[in-house]
């Protein structure tokens, strides 16, 4: 009990830092949404509209950044700090180079949203907004790469710091150039845009600028000059990075076409939805750091050539997420009628919410599991299975059982969610006994 009383306090300690960066990257869409909403229904439409296309593409770069985070991790435990720097540098070589592609993407693709039947007035203000967005991609990859790294090294710190101070220059920026402040034109929801756009730049100028001139890591050379390509850590980083990237597609594609279906239903059954959905994700950022903390623990125990450290430490995170989300799994069942009340007064939708929380309730430990459990895998570099598994898990089963019990047995918003549970229960069962597995067969 005392070893893992020490996994558990170290995987916390490595785990908060994380969870409130991630808080405040939400929050930093909430802002952006309370700001907006003051201009009107038409942009705030908009805003939502585009957030959710945009994301679908940003995941899938977030994920090929992850792979950076286990690489260092193994490398700092194997004591191997020139390596530290090199996964950096050819991480930051095909991060960049991706992003830019992102970007490009998104921004031709932004006319796209005219033939996607939404109001005209909406469409205008969602095209403008997400070629303004879609400059953002770059500078928000590079923050991502940068801090990947110094998590690799176990500094999770830094980027929440950086992540709080955005918060605050956000709020400042949308005030300027989304009502016209200091002299500046009034731009609404573009003025949003331009607010992200600056926001993004400073976090990854602030974060280079550090990992560079921080006297703690100039013995891993976090320096910008590149000797040459290594193609060996460059695939190694693609073999860990394409399949997050598309597992992290998956699992946020699975939720956003069950949004699409909910909508089938009604703006009854889809503003319940968002209420649910928002709550389920507070206690989901929670278990992002859990996760992260894993991957860098059990790397660096696989970089100490440590079996018995990487099935504790991966176990530990994973009883960690499990505690967790079954107090919260208790709280949405004791407040189901409450927590609805804090955003709508509309009686139907409050009750039609309350027993999404239900189904909330049961998939928390489920979700809980499956988050830190490809953590903990990616920490051992396994994510080509996990990848199969995910697509299986929400594609195949997830969202194929939502739409049965949701139309064709008549269970409507409440039997959708129920295939997500079950999608998500699928997921976090065969991620635990695949950890299991690749630590008890043989070496990671």
């Amino acid at each position: 009990m005392h070893k893992y009383r020490t996994h558990i306090r170290e995987t916390l300690h490595l785990a908060y830092p994380v969870t409130i960066g991630q808080l405040g990257h939400v929050m930093l869409g909430v802002e952006d949404s309370i700001m907006v909403g003051k201009v009107g229904a038409t942009p705030l439409a908009a805003a939502s509209l585009v957030n959710g296309l945009v994301f679908l593409i940003i995941v899938f770069g977030l994920g090929m950044t992850l792979a950076i985070t286990p690489l260092v991790a193994i490398a700092k435990g194997q004591n191997n700090r020139e390596q530290c720097g090199v996964v950096l540098r050819q991480g930051l070589l095909l991060n960049a180079a991706l992003a830019v592609a992102l970007s490009v993407v998104t921004y031709f693709l932004s006319d796209l949203i005219f033939f996607l039947n939404q109001p005209p007035e909406v469409a205008v203000q969602a095209a403008s907004y997400a070629k303004i967005l879609s400059f953002s991609i770059t500078p928000f990859m590079l923050f991502q790469i940068y801090r990947q790294f110094i998590e690799g090294l176990s500094f999770t710190r830094p980027a929440m710091y950086i992540t709080i101070l955005a918060n605050l220059v956000n709020i400042f920026g949308n005030w300027i150039f989304i009502y016209g402040k200091l002299g500046f034109p009034a731009m609404g929801l573009d003025g949003a845009g331009y607010s992200t756009l600056a926001v993004r730049i400073f976090m990854a100028a602030v974060i280079i600028v550090y990992t560079i001139t921080a006297s703690r890591f100039k013995e891993y050379e976090p320096t910008l000059r590149f000797r040459n390509i290594n193609r060996a850590v460059i695939r190694r980083l693609l073999n860990i990075g394409l399949p997050s990237g598309l597992q992290h597609f998956f699992e946020v594609g699975a939720f956003s076409f069950s949004a699409v279906m909910i909508g089938w239903l009604g703006s009854t059954p889809l503003a319940a939805h968002q209420i649910a959905l928002s709550m389920a994700s507070i206690s989901f950022m929670i278990i992002l750091g859990i996760s992260a903390a894993g991957t860098i623990r059990v790397g660096s125990a696989v970089g100490r050539d440590d079996i018995a450290g990487v099935r504790n430490a991966g176990f530990s995170a994973l009883f960690i997420a499990a505690t967790i989300m079954a107090c919260f799994g208790l709280i949405f069942v004791s407040f189901r009628n409450f927590f609805p009340r804090l955003f709508i007064s509309n009686s139907e939708v409050i009750s039609v919410a309350a027993s999404l929380l239900v189904v909330a309730a049961f998939f928390q430990i489920s979700d809980g599991v499956q988050a830190v459990g490809l953590g903990i895998l990616r920490g051992l570099t396994d994510v080509k299975m996990p990848m199969i598994f995910s697509f299986v898990a929400y594609w195949v089963v997830g969202l194929p059982v939502g739409y049965l019990l949701g139309f064709v047995a008549g269970k409507g918003v409440v039997g959708i969610w129920i295939g997500l549970l079950s999608g998500l229960s699928i997921a976090a069962f065969f991620f635990a006994m695949r950890f299991n597995y690749k630590t008890k067969i043989r070496h990671p």
